[in-house]
C-alpha cells in the first residue's frame, strides 16, 4: 500500500505566473508575495544597467527597483499573462524613471551630471560609444514612429536586461526574428545619435 502524503507536503512554492494569475483576479496577498519574489531580480537588472553609468550616479540599484515596486504595485487593472510580460513592464518602468531622473538633474543646470549610458552588449554588432540617456530616449521615440516593434524590443532588451527569447514571448514573435530586429534598430539608433541616419529609412 502506498502511502500518501498531506496536501500541505506536496504543495510547490508559487510561480511567477501563478501569482500573477491571481494578482489578477485581485489578489492583493499574491501581488505582494510576487514583488517580494522578484525584487532580487528586479534589482540585478537594475544594477546591470546602472553599471553602464558613471560610477557617482545618484541613482542606485535599489532606489530604481524601490521606484518600480511602488510603480508595480499600483497596477490593479493589468492582465497578467506570464513572467515576460510582467518583466516587460518592470523595463517600460525603469525606462521611465531614468529618463525623469535625467530630466531633472538637467534642469537643476548641473552639467557634469549628465547621465551617461553605453550602447553596446555582448552581441557586439555596434561600436560601443557613450551617449547620454535624452539623447538616446528622442532617437528611440523616433525609432517608435517608424517601427513600434524595434522600438519595443530596444526597450525590453536594454532597459531590463531581457534576453531574446523572454522579448520574443512578450512581443509573440520568433527569437530569430527578435536578433535580427535588434540588431538592426541598434543600428539605426547608433546613427541616429551620432548624426548620421536620415529622417526616413
Amino acid at each position: 500500500m502506498v502511502e500518501r502524503r498531506p496536501a500541505a507536503m506536496t504543495d510547490s512554492p508559487p510561480t511567477i505566473s501563478g501569482l500573477l494569475t491571481a494578482w489578477g483576479r485581485g489578489d492583493n496577498e499574491a501581488r505582494d508575495n510576487l514583488l517580494t519574489l522578484v525584487h532580487r531580480e528586479l534589482r540585478r537588472r537594475a544594477a546591470s544597467y546602472l553599471r553602464h553609468e558613471r560610477p557617482d550616479h545618484t541613482l542606485q540599484p535599489t532606489a530604481l527597483v524601490n521606484e518600480v515596486y511602488v510603480r508595480l504595485a499600483g497596477q490593479d487593472r493589468v492582465v497578467w499573462k506570464n513572467r515576460a510580460q510582467f518583466f516587460g513592464v518592470a523595463a517600460q518602468m525603469m525606462r521611465r524613471i531614468l529618463v525623469d531622473h535625467a530630466r531633472e538633474r538637467r534642469s537643476a543646470k548641473r552639467p557634469t551630471a549628465a547621465v551617461r549610458i553605453a550602447l553596446d552588449d555582448r552581441i557586439g554588432v555596434v561600436e560601443q560609444r557613450d551617449c547620454e540617456i535624452l539623447l538616446l530616449e528622442r532617437a528611440l521615440c523616433d525609432l517608435a514612429r517608424l517601427d513600434p516593434q524595434q522600438a519595443k524590443i530596444v526597450e525590453f532588451r536594454y532597459f531590463a536586461g531581457m534576453s531574446e527569447r523572454e522579448v520574443a514571448e512578450v512581443l509573440e514573435i520568433s527569437r530569430s526574428t527578435v536578433t535580427r530586429e535588434w540588431q538592426t534598430a541598434r543600428a539605426w539608433l547608433y546613427r541616429r545619435m551620432t548624426g548620421t541616419a536620415k529622417a526616413s529609412r
